[in-house]
């Protein structure tokens, strides 16, 4: 039976993705027949588990690094998305995995890049020179058989959450005011994206039947920017407090990445959120592309997971 395969099926966009397509395929005019595989490294978790539950969805305990065109072939794989790690064997890793779906006879290939302001062959966010590459080996005519799609998601609404609702809870268990390290600038707007939404884009994307999305990079961007005096305004409401000590561009969030990244990579790492200080991460300069817009609007913005999650604090 023809499939469509989603790596990384329980990650923050992969649900997304296979949520939609279980939505869409059972009266597609083309693909009624076709199987969802949802891959995971753990089918055991609650996450894989709910996706079990789903009409012809298929979970599959596998490390995608593994997957040989053989198997691509074995499971009969048409449509596939992926949303690669970031490590330091990310380009090895994900290009390894595109020449065998090319050998294997894909149709389509939806993949998650960065932000667009940190893809380029100059950037100093050593991540985004691999997506950079990346993009550009897909556009070499050795791969115009495989039909493919890059999306560059701004930062996801989540990164906003922990810090604000930690400062929160600390402060009614025991009445101090700590300090509230926020990793946006002050005043510099980003259109922080809801990563759920991401994934129902890339579904849309992988069930469209026209090519108007092969070979394209899609940027995708929330409803709304928010700023790091935002943040600080709603931890204020929720706190019925002020916030007295506050660091903006905060990056010490890398001094917990060494178990991850070789400690020579922290300084690039923490480059990443800086082409939002100068509002390149804004709705203004880096709209969602219109292409997307015909799909799916994104509507939840990083002020609603914010509120949501200081409204839910104790519940």
């Amino acid at each position: 039976m023809p499939s469509f395969l989603i790596i990384g099926a329980t990650g923050n966009t992969g649900v997304g993705v296979v949520n939609t397509l279980a939505k869409l395929l059972p009266t597609h005019k083309l693909f009624s027949s076709h199987r969802i595989i949802a891959l995971t490294r753990d089918s055991n978790g609650s996450a894989a588990k709910q996706l079990a539950k789903i009409d012809k969805v298929e979970v599959i305990e596998k490390d995608w690094t593994y997957i040989e065109t053989a198997w691509l072939r074995e499971h009969d794989v048409e449509r596939l998305f992926i949303a690669s790690h970031n490590g330091i064997t990310h380009f090895t890793d994900e290009t390894l995995l595109l020449t065998r779906a090319l050998a294997a006879g894909v149709k389509h290939l939806v993949r998650i890049s960065t932000t667009r302001g940190n893809v380029s062959p100059t950037t100093e966010v050593f991540y985004g020179r691999n997506h950079w590459a990346i993009e550009n080996l897909l556009e070499q005519p050795e791969f115009r058989d495989l039909h493919w799609t890059s999306l560059q998601p701004n930062g996801f609404t989540s990164i906003v959450v922990p810090g604000a609702v930690n400062w929160v809870k600390t402060y009614r268990e025991t009445g101090k005011k700590e300090k509230l390290a926020i990793l946006l600038d002050e005043t510099a707007g980003v259109a922080l994206v809801d990563p759920e939404e991401v994934g129902i884009i890339a579904g849309h994307i992988l069930a469209a039947t026209d090519t108007v999305h092969s070979h394209r990079k899609h940027v995708i961007v929330g409803p709304s920017n928010i700023t790091g005096k935002d943040i600080v305004d709603a931890v204020e409401k929720h706190a019925g407090t002020s916030v007295d000590d506050i660091e903006y561009r905060d990056t010490s969030w890398t001094q917990y990445m060494p178990d991850i990244y070789p400690k020579y990579l922290l300084s690039s790492l923490a480059l990443a959120p800086r082409s939002g200080y100068e509002g390149g991460s804004s709705i203004e300069q880096s709209p969602t592309s219109p292409e997307v817009l015909k799909l799916y609007t994104p509507q939840s913005s990083a002020a609603d997971a914010l509120e949501n999650a200081l409204s839910n604090i104790g519940k």
